[in-house]
C-alpha cells in the first residue's frame, strides 16, 4: 500500500494541473482517473484560451481577469500546443451596438496584462475578412486570444507531474474513501485487470469533473451531495468554411455567441450550445435541436448557408458549473468554487467545482494553498514559469522546431512536420531519434509516434490516440482504425513478453 500525502481523483485538467503543481512543491502525489486522461470535459472544450468575453455582461470581472491574465502565461509555457488567435467580431446593427462592444473590448485588452498579444482595432469587412460573410456585415472588431489542444494539455500535465514523482494511475476508479484517524484509506480498482488496489493519503482532492458530485455519493457516502449543475456544449466540426486564419465571434439574437474557428488544417470548429443537462455525462450527444442552433447561428453570417451535408463531426461534453441558482444555463457562472472539509486531526479533503481550462493553473495554485494550511507548505508557485514537456523553447521558435525537424526527416511531408511539432514541441526530435519512424499507420501517424504515446503518454486503445493524443480521428477511416487496434494489440503483446 502507497501512502501519499496527496490524492487526486480525477484526470482531466484540474486534477492533473494539481498533481503538477503538488510534486512540484515536494509532496508525494497519487493520481487516479476511471477512464483515459482527458476524456471527459477537459477535452470537449472549444479549444480555446481565453478571458471569456461575453462572460463581462454577466459581472464575472474576477473571471474574466484571472483567465485574460493567464493567457500569456500558458502561451510561454506551452507555446506548441498553444498559439495566439484574432477573433473577428462582426457588428450586427440589430444586436448589441458597437459603442458597447468598443467598451467590452477595452475592459478586454486592460484589465488582464496583455503584453504580448495584440491589442484590438477596427475592422473594414469589405476586405478578405468580410468575404465569406453576408454583404450586411462591413464593420466589425478584431481582438486577441488563444487557441490550445486542450486534451494534450491535461496529458502534458500528467507527464511532468509524473516526471518529478506523481503515481499517474490511469483506467483507475475510486470505489471507497474513508477516514481512519489522521489518514484517508483508499480502495481502487483496476479497470482493466479488475485487480483490487490499496492507497493511504493525507489530503484528498475530488476533480471529478461532471462527476464530483457521484465521487461524494459514492466513494464517499455523501447521499446528500448536490452542488453541480450539468450543462451540455456541443459542437460541429464542418469542411472548411473560410480560407484565411482569423477565427469568427458570432452574436445571436438570444443574447448567446458562437465561434467559427480554423481546425485542423480542412475543417471549422462551430460551437457552442448550453443546455441543462441530465443524465450520465459519459452518454452526452449533440441534439437534433443543437444541430439546428448551429448551422442557423452560422448561417446567419455566411453568406453560404451551412448544412448538415457540411458535418464530419460532432461532438459533446458537460461542464460541471457550481450551481449557484442561475435560471439560465448560459448565465450560470463559469468560475470556480473549493470546498474543503476536515478540522484539527483529521485527513483533509477538497472538492472542486466548475472551473474553465484557461484558469485551471491558477485553480491548482489555490488547492495548493489550502493543502498547506492542512497538513503544512511545501514550496512555493512554480508553474507559471516552468515549461511543460515539449515547450521549452521561446514563443516565437516554432518555426525553428520545424526547420530542425525537416532536416532530421528531409523525407517527411510538410503537414506531418507540423503536427508533430505543434503537438510535441521538442520532444518531437525525441520520437525521431532514430531517424526511421517505422510504418506509417495512416495520415503520417508513424510506428514510432504510437510506441511513445503508449511509452510516455498512457495511450491503450486508438480512441487514446485518434481523438485525445492526436485529432487524426477527423481522417481515420474505419480499415485505418482496424489497423492501428491491431498494431496496438501486439505492441502490448510485445511490452507484456517484455516485462516477464
Amino acid at each position: 500500500m502507497r501512502d501519499y500525502d496527496v490524492f487526486v481523483i480525477g484526470g482531466g485538467i484540474n486534477g492533473c494541473g494539481v498533481a503538477r503543481d503538488a510534486a512540484g512543491r515536494g509532496y508525494s502525489v497519487g493520481l487516479a482517473e476511471m477512464n483515459d486522461l482527458a476524456s471527459g470535459t477537459s477535452s470537449w472544450s472549444t479549444k480555446l484560451i481565453h478571458g471569456g468575453l461575453r462572460y463581462l455582461e454577466h459581472y464575472e470581472f474576477r473571471l474574466v481577469r484571472h483567465a485574460l491574465m493567464e493567457r500569456e502565461v500558458l502561451w510561454a509555457i506551452a507555446p506548441h500546443i498553444i498559439r495566439p488567435l484574432r477573433f473577428v467580431l462582426p457588428h450586427h446593427k440589430g444586436l448589441r451596438p458597437a459603442w458597447l462592444l468598443r467598451l467590452g473590448l477595452f475592459l478586454y485588452d486592460h484589465i488582464g496584462g496583455r503584453k504580448r498579444l495584440p491589442a484590438t482595432q477596427s475592422v473594414d469587412l469589405g476586405g478578405p475578412l468580410g468575404a465569406p460573410l453576408k454583404p450586411e456585415f462591413r464593420k466589425g472588431f478584431e481582438y486577441s486570444d488563444a487557441r490550445v489542444d486542450d486534451a494534450r494539455l491535461v496529458v502534458l500535465n500528467a507527464r511532468d507531474a509524473a516526471a518529478r514523482g506523481a503515481d499517474i494511475l490511469v483506467r483507475t476508479e475510486l470505489v471507497e474513501a474513508r477516514r481512519e484517524g489522521d489518514r484517508w484509506r483508499l480502495k481502487l480498482i483496476d479497470r482493466a485487470s479488475g485487480a483490487t488496489l490499496q492507497a493511504s493519503a493525507r489530503f484528498l482532492v475530488n476533480t471529478g469533473g461532471p462527476w464530483v458530485d457521484a465521487i461524494l455519493r459514492g466513494a464517499l457516502g455523501r447521499n446528500e451531495a448536490h452542488h453541480i449543475r450539468l450543462v451540455q456544449g456541443s459542437h460541429i466540426v464542418t469542411r472548411k468554411l473560410f480560407d484565411h486564419d482569423r477565427a469568427y465571434i458570432f452574436q445571436n439574437a438570444d443574447g448567446r455567441i458562437i465561434f467559427a474557428i480554423p481546425y485542423e488544417d480542412d475543417f471549422t470548429l462551430v460551437g457552442t450550445t448550453d443546455r441543462d443537462y441530465d443524465g450520465d455525462p459519459g452518454a452526452a450527444a449533440i441534439s437534433e435541436a443543437e444541430v439546428d442552433y448551429l448551422l442557423a447561428s452560422a448561417s446567419d453570417y455566411f453568406a453560404r448557408p451551412v448544412t448538415r451535408a457540411d458535418i464530419a463531426w460532432t461532438y459533446s461534453g458537460v461542464r460541471p458549473l457550481y450551481d449557484d441558482g442561475a435560471s439560465k444555463a448560459q448565465e450560470a457562472t463559469r468560475d470556480y468554487v473549493l470546498k474543503v472539509e476536515g478540522g484539527p486531526g483529521e485527513p483533509g479533503l477538497l472538492n472542486c467545482f466548475g472551473g474553465k481550462i484557461t484558469t485551471y493553473r491558477v485553480l491548482a495554485e489555490e488547492v495548493l494553498e489550502q493543502i498547506g494550511r492542512a497538513i503544512g507548505a511545501k514550496g512555493k508557485g512554480w508553474t507559471g514559469t516552468q515549461p511543460l514537456p515539449g515547450g521549452d523553447y521561446p514563443v516565437d521558435g516554432t518555426d525553428r522546431i520545424e526547420a530542425e525537424l525537416s532536416r532530421r526527416l528531409p523525407d517527411l511531408d510538410a503537414r506531418t512536420v507540423r503536427r508533430l511539432v505543434r503537438a510535441y514541441g521538442t520532444d518531437a526530435s525525441r520520437i525521431a531519434a532514430s531517424g526511421d519512424l517505422g510504418h506509417d499507420l495512416g495520415h503520417g501517424l508513424s510506428e514510432a509516434e504510437v510506441g511513445w504515446l503508449v511509452r510516455n503518454e498512457w495511450a491503450r486503445t486508438a480512441d487514446d490516440i485518434l481523438w485525445r493524443r492526436t485529432k487524426l480521428g477527423l481522417r481515420f477511416s474505419r480499415e485505418e482504425t482496424a489497423r492501428l487496434e491491431a498494431h496496438l494489440a501486439q505492441v502490448r503483446e510485445e511490452r507484456r513478453a517484455a516485462a516477464e
